[in-house]
């Protein structure tokens, strides 16, 4: 993988990560396994699917949920007492649940698309600002029924998830929150919140079912109404990688700075809240639990295994830039060290997305010349 090893020699030069690269490379080049790597079949992925299962995906709903109840009840509390104590309560909630939303985030197939879950907690790219006119709408209305969580579940989901609820915090006129006790737009942002927090505990649900969507991930087989073969529950397992880093790039990044063309920093996720590199962060170390957690590198074919070391290493290189970034994103725009740390980002993800992609893919048994795009 010359690309992506010479990624990780930029970082180490972007970064003076010298240390860490003398000590990483070492068990990179370690000497190769002789023992055959495993075979897809149906029973030789059960081990893989229930640690992403068990270890990654369930408990990572569950801290979702916890953090989006913690999110509504500091909410609800800054509403009848606003002060600076209870505002910033908001403020490290609203964090929280952000990172612990962004951690997830990366499994985008499964109950999160029923009922569009996804959308309902994060309706973004809004390309057309679609959620901000209608937010913006409807508090200008300030209809009652908008304050009501339990209805919330029937409006468009541009109104409902954590766009909505940041505009409502953090947006043109927020500064008004903190001097009426339950204002029409604190109570509104209290009912998105509580809403998230029900989302969430709807995902938990349906992970935690035994004979549900857990079931079908572990056990894949000709009856599975999910994964009919292990060949198929690895490639899923392998997509969420692959999606999930092509969302940093395209979804997260791309949207507000793309190299030669002109920042959009308004256009970040989560820029009015100062959370855009909490969450992608999150997203990248969301990434890198899944592939480490899972076990999926132990069906690397034994002649290549510091390919799992180097997609390991990329990953953390990548949080580790993603980490220093100016959480003003009008700033980072425009500050030539943040820029270049926004470049490496976006060249390394992208031979980050090549290496899990092509070679990775490959490597775990799922044929030579692997590829997404290829339709496998």
């Amino acid at each position: 993988m010359p690309m992506l090893r010479s990624s990780l020699l930029r970082f180490a030069a972007l970064a003076g990560a010298s240390l860490m690269l003398s000590t990483a490379l070492p068990a990179m080049a370690q000497e190769e396994a002789t023992a055959a790597p495993p075979e897809l079949t149906d029973e030789s992925v059960v081990g893989v699917m229930t640690h992403a299962v068990d270890d990654v995906i369930r408990p990572g709903y569950r801290a979702f949920e916890a953090s989006a109840g913690e999110l509504a009840e500091a909410t609800t509390a800054f509403c009848k007492a606003p002060s600076d104590d209870s505002r910033k309560a908001v403020d490290d909630a609203f964090r929280q649940a952000v990172a612990d939303w962004g951690r997830i985030e990366m499994v985008r197939i499964g109950p999160v698309l029923d009922d569009n879950r996804f959308e309902r907690i994060l309706f973004y790219p809004d390309r057309k600002s679609t959620g901000l006119k209608q937010v913006q709408a409807l508090l200008q209305k300030a209809d009652e029924a908008d304050t009501k969580a339990a209805a919330m579940g029937e409006k468009s989901v541009a109104i409902q998830g954590f766009g909505a609820l940041e505009f409502a915090l953090y947006g043109t006129g927020s500064e008004d929150l903190t001097k009426t006790p339950e204002s029409f737009r604190c109570r509104y942002a209290a009912a998105v919140a509580s809403h998230i927090e029900t989302t969430a505990g709807q995902l938990t649900a349906a992970w935690d079912a035994p004979d549900g969507v857990q079931q079908h991930w572990k056990h894949p087989g000709p009856q599975n109404p999910v994964f009919r073969t292990g060949r198929e529950a690895m490639t899923a397992l392998l997509g969420i990688l692959v999606h999930g880093t092509e969302a940093v790039r395209d979804q997260r990044i791309e949207t507000f700075y793309r190299k030669g063309g002109t920042p959009r920093p308004k256009s970040a996720v989560f820029w009015r809240s100062g959370n855009t590199w909490t969450s992608i962060d999150a997203n990248l170390e969301g990434l890198q639990t899944l592939f480490d957690r899972s076990g999926i590198a132990e069906f690397v074919d034994p002649g290549r295994t510091s390919l799992s070391g180097n997609v390991d290493f990329a990953m953390k290189a990548l949080r580790g830039v993603a980490q220093t970034v100016d959480p003003d994103i009008e700033k980072a725009v425009s500050t030539p060290a943040d820029e270049k740390k926004i470049g490496f980002l976006l060249t390394n993800t992208r031979d980050l997305i090549l290496a899990l992609n092509g070679d990775f893919g490959g490597a775990i048994g799922l044929g030579a010349g692997f590829s997404f795009a290829d339709g496998d």
